[in-house]
This record gives C-alpha cells, sequence and structure tokens, in this order.
C-alpha cells in the first residue's frame, strides 16, 4: 500500500453524504486513463472514511445506501471515476503535467501530417497546444482530451488521426526475429514467404508511428529492409 504521506483524498458526494479514500495520485490517474492497476495497492488504507482527515471512517450502512456494497475496491472505482481528487497546488501542476505528456504521446503515435504522410515531432505538437492556450484537465482521461485538443490545434498544425499501410519484405534470414516485432506494431493485413525465403507483408499502423516502426526494422536488419508506404 503507499504511505499516508504521499496519498491523497479522493472525494464523492451523494444525498449530501460524504466518501472519501486515501490514494497514491499517480496510480489514481492511470485508473481514470484507463490502464489497469492494482488499486488496493494504491490506496493508503482499506478504509472509507467520511472525513479522512479526522479519521472518522463512513458507516457500513451509508457505504450499503449509496455505492451497494461494502467492498473497498468496488467503491474506490465509483470514487475515482465520478468523485474529484483533492490535490495541492504543486500536485495538481505536477499531474497536468503529466497528464499533458501522455497527451502529446498519444497524438504523436496517432497523427500524422495529412499534406506530408508524415508523423509531427513530439516538441511540434506541445509547441501547438501551448499556443492554442489548450487547457488540459488533470482529471479527465486522455481519450477523452484528445479529439477536443486535436481540433484546438488544428489551425496552427496540420494534423489529422490515421493509420498508414506498410508494404514491408524482409530477407529470409531475418524474417523469423522480425516477425514477432513487426506484427507488435498493428495489423497485418497480408503476408506472404517469397521463392527467396523472404516475407513480405502489408501492415497498418498508427501514422505517428512510422518512425518508430522503421527505426526497429533497420535495427533489427541491419538496414536490409524494404519498405514502401501503400496507403
Amino acid at each position: 500500500m503507499v504511505s499516508l504521506e504521499d496519498a491523497v483524498i479522493a472525494r464523492y458526494e451523494k444525498k449530501g453524504m460524504h466518501f472519501e479514500i486515501l490514494v497514491d495520485p499517480e496510480a489514481a490517474e492511470d485508473f481514470i486513463d484507463g490502464k489497469e492497476i492494482n488499486l488496493m495497492e494504491s490506496l493508503a488504507t482499506d478504509l472509507v472514511f467520511k472525513d479522512a482527515n479526522k479519521g472518522e471512517k463512513a458507516s457500513e450502512e451509508s457505504l450499503t445506501e449509496i455505492f451497494g456494497t461494502t467492498d473497498i475496491n468496488e467503491i474506490a472505482k465509483k470514487i475515482l471515476k465520478e468523485g474529484r481528487i483533492q490535490l495541492t497546488t504543486k500536485q495538481r501542476r505536477e499531474m497536468q503535467e503529466r497528464k499533458k505528456r501522455k497527451i502529446i504521446d498519444t497524438i504523436a503515435r496517432n497523427s500524422m501530417n495529412p499534406q506530408t504522410k508524415l508523423p509531427h515531432p513530439k516538441d511540434r505538437i506541445q509547441l501547438a497546444i501551448e499556443e492554442a492556450g489548450v487547457h488540459i484537465d488533470p482529471f479527465k482521461s486522455v481519450d477523452a482530451q484528445i479529439k477536443d485538443i486535436i481540433a484546438a490545434i488544428r489551425h496552427i498544425l496540420p494534423i489529422s488521426i490515421e493509420n498508414v499501410e506498410i508494404e514491408v519484405k524482409i530477407p529470409g534470414k531475418y524474417a523469423g526475429k522480425a516477425y514477432g516485432e513487426v506484427k507488435s506494431f498493428g495489423t497485418i493485413v497480408k503476408e506472404e514467404w517469397l521463392s527467396d525465403g523472404s516475407w513480405k507483408c502489408r501492415i497498418e499502423i498508427p501514422a505517428g508511428m512510422q518512425t518508430e516502426f522503421y527505426d526497429k526494422l533497420n535495427g533489427i536488419t541491419k538496414g536490409d529492409v524494404e519498405t514502401k508506404i501503400i496507403k
């Protein structure tokens, strides 16, 4: 479990009743973003409070009335999904900065310049977000904010979220090692083994992952690979 010193209060209110848990802020952020976490390990204590600062526990009757259960794991999920996390100014700033980095990473991995068909560098995306004065909400998931953020920066940065289809041909001596790596980047839509032992495929990947994809292929094959964007 997280220490009391590192935990923050997540609060939920309904029917005039207050419920609070003590949770690790980074774990709470990951949960909000849809990541799989061990929620019980992320709590400072397996108690639900009506006032955590005073150490006043919520009654089982109130938990059952509002949450329909006394299971701390299920209650914590609802509090994090529908409640609010109480942060200091410093914690909020840090959480907001982490969320911004996640958003930039997600945009960079899944978008491209529709004019050049190439990914945008992360620092260019960050500059566009700052220039557009985009507000990053630390309490909203990345997915919930991406659409509005892209709309806000589109007048600054030509950008589109889409996949690209790439044809790849790899010599037989590298094909076995490369197969799993290639597949991990996206969806193989067509593949065949050629008479010379080479492996040829078409793979659909997020547009922003092209540079990483090519770097990985070149590393595995020592540059002995053929690639071509199909669409």
